[in-house]
């Protein structure tokens, strides 16, 4: 508290009087009183105005005591310019550390106001019912708050962290069960295959000797060798489990967590399919143009697919959106992103090697040839909202299904070879929509 009354007595010592501020070039008056030049000088001219002409002339009474001062006997004080500059600077002594109104020290915090106050604010008819603390009381109780605060975000840190580990070894165990359950299937599978194999091979060895001797004998010797190739039952092994697992990689939290980077991603008009219908709900109107207008050959439009991309292009940074779709039709659709000059005149497989990196989502039970390396990831049951997110800085790009947070895909490569922007590609007409942000898209049909 000394520190702080010395403080306070220092400002005040540093203040005129007439302007309530710190001293700009003081004088002092023959009675030792400490005024800035240009006030004292303005309080005695308004003083001449309203008195007129004075039995001392050339003399004024002093602002704090009306002792009659000599005007030209006005010294300026050196010393007190310095203390006030010093004031002025010190960043702990700056005037905000005084009341406004009532230029008192803010020793008191008003809880329902939520802010300092001086004593005599604490009496006024504003605060006169409110509850106040001392500042420094008010300060710790923050601190403490902000403690136990930090205490809490690391305590429900140090739990979600301690389930995240638990989830994983979960995880890892069912896979590790699923992954002993198709060794062991397979297992079963080679030997069974071995098993027939081996009895294939003595029945084949029997019908080569047989083979070799007379005909008479031949035909004998046959009844026996043919009866066992009846009795023999080439049985199929099971067929190999789907290549993806059945254990889900499912993160509690991802998609909160993802969301913190959501991105308000809107398809771009001028990139669309020809016959590809894009309708804005919020401004209650079609983007798209028709194809007779002078954009049907825009050098920006896809014309090989029903295809999109957004209106920003990424070239850093993380992001990501999500996609809801209403598929209804056996056609094929496809989302995640491209190159910025990817080809939109021609067929190409979209496959990282031509500047795709997407999934291809199909409803129906038409035949989808064998995954090779240039062909996307196909998922024949696509979930009903899927979020893309982009790490540019990582080479990634990862798919998951929003209503689950299970991850889908992740393509992943040292870097990307060049700005991606976001993809989407429909299927036939009414094979269903697509909404991106407030855009729905769907194929005229």
């Amino acid at each position: 508290m000394e520190a702080v009354e010395l403080a306070r007595k220092l400002q005040e010592e540093a203040t005129c009087s007439i302007c309530l501020d710190y001293f700009t070039d003081p004088v002092m008056t023959a009675c030792g009183h400490n005024f800035c030049r240009a006030c004292i000088q303005l309080s005695w001219e308004k003083a001449r105005g309203k008195k007129g002409r004075r039995k001392q002339k050339g003399s004024f009474p002093c602002p704090e005591c009306r002792q009659m001062s000599p005007q030209r006997n006005l010294l300026p004080n050196r010393l007190l310019t310095k203390v006030a500059e010093m004031v002025r600077q010190h960043p702990g002594l700056q005037k905000q550390d005084l009341c406004h109104e009532h230029h008192e020290p803010l020793k008191l915090f008003c809880q329902e106001d939520q802010s300092p106050i001086c004593v005599v604010c604490r009496e006024s008819r504003e605060h006169r019912l409110h509850r106040v603390l001392p500042a420094e009381e008010a300060v710790q109780g923050y601190k403490n708050k902000v403690k136990e605060r930090r205490e809490r975000i690391v305590l429900e840190f140090e739990k979600n962290h301690l389930y995240l580990v638990e989830e994983k070894q979960r995880l890892l165990q069912a896979l590790e069960r699923e992954e002993e359950e198709t060794s062991s299937r397979l297992r079963e599978n080679v030997a069974c295959l071995d098993r027939q194999s081996h009895s294939l091979e003595l029945l084949l060895l029997q019908l080569e000797e047989r083979s070799t001797q007379g005909p008479l004998q031949m035909l004998q010797d046959m009844k026996e060798p043919l009866s066992r190739k009846n009795n023999v039952s080439v049985q199929c092994p099971e067929v190999a489990p789907p290549t993806r697992p059945r254990t889900v990689c499912r993160v509690p939290g991802q998609i909160e967590m993802l969301r913190s980077f959501l991105e308000d991603v809107v398809p771009d008009a001028t990139s669309a399919y020809p016959y590809l219908l894009l309708y804005e709900s919020r401004q209650r109107r079609y983007l798209s143009s028709s194809p007779e207008g002078s954009g049907f050959c825009s050098k920006d439009r896809f014309v090989a697919y029903p295809c999109a991309v957004g209106q920003t292009t990424f070239s850093s940074g993380r992001h990501y959106w999500e996609v809801g779709m209403n598929i209804t039709g056996d056609a094929l659709w496809a989302l995640g992103v491209c190159r910025d000059n990817v080809s939109r005149k021609d067929r190409v497989p979209k496959c990282p090697e031509n500047g795709f990196w997407v999934v291809q989502l199909s409803k129906g039970t038409k035949y989808l040839s064998t995954l090779s390396a240039l062909t996307p990831v196909m998922l024949m049951e696509p979930p009903s909202h899927v979020g893309i997110f982009l790490d540019f800085e990582a080479g990634e790009v990862s798919f998951y299904s929003v209503s689950d947070g299970s991850h889908l895909h992740t393509y992943s490569q040292a870097a990307f070879p060049g700005p991606l922007q976001p993809f989407f590609c429909l299927g036939a007409p009414k094979s269903g929509q697509m909404v991106i942000s407030t855009v729905t898209m769907w194929v005229k049909g």
